[in-house]
């Protein structure tokens, strides 16, 4: 009976011939044998002048794991800069597509990805090639059909579909060719390469071509580079590209940042339908003077771009409706006195309805929408269980209070909340920061008044920061005023406000006292 192991067993089998066996055999035979079948066996031997053959079969056992090639080939360090690598065929291949690899070059390369990265935007084997870029920006790039429609179903059915066209030269006018390099490295090499100024072309790309994992590496890359600067125009792509994760952070950014994100030169460059997007956000967090300089801001490089003077006339025309999406009414009657009402973009009509709406009883009718913004709500992350004050605390002489911080989602640091006088009502004058890693991200200097109350009184930045899951910030602040103030004890580490967890740990900055346990910056002010 065979058993479960022989059964399951993989044998290598071969016949060995052992002469010594072969001898003992035939004399054990000889004596052993009746008649009748001596006879027989004579017969046979005299027919044969050879002695009869006997064989042994040997079984050998074989490893169940197959190795792959790179594991029996492993990858030698090359002995000197001068040896071919994979990294410096992708290098010349980057500006060179005419190389011509050493003879039995795939037998430097143990692995078929290695192999396949030595194709990249090689003429050697090419059976297409792609002239890339619009007219007067072209560049030819050769490709290799079976493994762009490996990597593509777009060049799958392009090549081998059944409306195939058999075509040596394909061009591509609407991607830019670096572009198009990357995608291409990404399907021949499996490394995602990927630079700000062409992230957002490489996404086309493979958005175009339908590369799923290479599109979600550029939003990726877009989400971690995502700042007030580049914000709108993020916007604008992610609503052509369909990607409402990265539509939503944008949103996030543009809210708490609104100010920053609109005086930026991006905010320029969207189109029309994201400018009216913004211009009706409820949650915009920005004065409406703000908002009015932006839009004609983008007004007038629109007008540049469809090739008209640069007049008031041309600027109305340019905003259209989207004029009305302002609320002007909402400002403050100084910023619309000195700012909107002597822009000229307003009719003489409009001027004095909206003026009469400041100051008349029986306001007048308006084409602007008359309702405030309700902005963004902050929140306060209170890191004191208790405060107190003593006859000889808390004392101010210029010396710096300051504590870290992390949190484990995104938020946007608007100010601190401060404590106040214990000695009744006082003024304080403070300068705040905030820093990572020594780099300073924020600062203000501004005035408060306390009422002699242990409450905290809030002191902002005149921006929102932006702040990034995981990584310790310093908030540190230097009071000049009343030398006696509350301060805070039993202090957390770690405190849930809201979604967000907030984790505190001591500063070397502190040269006052502050620390986790007590002192001053009882709290953070943040969107979130």
């Amino acid at each position: 009976m065979v058993d479960d192991k022989e059964k399951n067993m993989k044998c290598l089998t071969f016949f060995l011939m052992l002469p010594e066996t072969v001898k003992n055999r035939s004399k054990k035979s000889s004596k052993k044998t009746n008649p009748s079948s001596s006879s027989s066996s004579s017969s046979s031997s005299s027919s044969s002048k050879l002695p009869p053959v006997c064989y042994e079969i040997i079984t050998l056992k074989t490893k169940k794991k197959k190795k792959m090639a790179a594991d029996i080939f492993p990858r030698k360090k090359p002995a000197n800069s001068s040896s071919t690598t994979v990294q410096q065929y992708h290098q010349q291949n980057l500006s060179n597509n005419n190389l011509i690899p050493a003879p039995n070059w795939q037998g430097l390369y143990p692995t078929i990805r290695e192999r396949n990265a030595v194709m990249f935007n090689n003429d050697l084997m090419a059976d297409v090639h792609f002239v890339v870029g619009p007219p007067g920006g072209t560049q030819r790039l050769p490709g290799h059909k079976y493994v762009l429609a490996v990597g593509s179903s777009v060049f799958h059915a392009m090549f081998y579909g059944e409306l195939a066209e058999d075509k040596d030269e394909i061009r591509i006018p609407d991607v830019d060719p670096a572009a198009f390099l990357a995608m291409l490295k990404y399907i021949y090499c499996d490394e995602i390469d990927l630079a700000a100024d062409t992230v957002l072309a490489t996404l086309y790309a493979a958005k175009k071509y339908i590369v799923p994992h290479l599109a979600r590496a550029c939003v990726n890359f877009l989400e971690t580079s995502l700042s007030a600067k580049n914000a709108c125009v993020l916007l604008s792509q992610s609503c052509l590209f369909e990607e409402p994760d990265l539509t939503q952070r944008c949103w996030e950014v543009i809210d708490a940042q609104a100010e920053l994100a609109l005086k930026s030169e991006g905010f320029c460059d969207i189109d029309f339908q994201t400018l009216e997007s913004i211009l009706r956000r409820e949650t915009l967090n920005a004065k409406e003077i703000v908002v009015f300089e932006a839009a004609l801001n983008w007004a007038e490089v629109e007008c540049q771009r469809q090739d008209l003077a640069l007049s008031i006339e041309n600027k109305r025309k340019v905003l259209g409706k989207a004029l009305y999406l302002i609320r002007i009414p909402t400002m403050a009657l100084d910023d619309f006195a000195n700012g909107a009402a002597q822009s000229g973009v307003l009719t003489l009509n409009e001027t004095n309805d909206i003026f009469l709406w400041y100051t008349a009883a029986k306001k007048p009718e308006l084409q602007f929408v008359s309702k405030a913004r309700k902005g963004l709500v902050p929140q306060r992350c209170h890191r004191f269980q208790s405060c107190a004050y003593r006859s000889n605390q808390w004392r101010y002489r210029g010396r710096c209070d300051s504590i870290q911080f992390a949190v484990d989602k995104r938020v946007f640091i608007a100010g601190f909340g401060l404590y106040g006088s214990s000695c009744g009502s006082a003024e304080y004058s403070a300068k705040i920061e905030l820093k990572r890693q020594g780099v300073v991200l924020g600062q203000n200097l501004s005035k408060y008044f306390s009422d002699g109350s242990s409450n905290t009184f809030p002191v902002w930045f005149e921006y929102p920061v932006q702040i990034e899951p995981d990584t310790f910030y310093t908030a540190s602040v230097i009071l000049d005023g009343n030398e006696l103030s509350y301060f805070g004890q039993e202090g957390m580490t770690e405190v849930q406000c809201g979604k967000v967890t907030v984790q505190f740990q001591c500063s070397s900055d502190s040269t006052n006292g502050t620390g986790v346990q007590g002192g001053q910056i009882p709290e953070l002010i943040f969107y979130a």
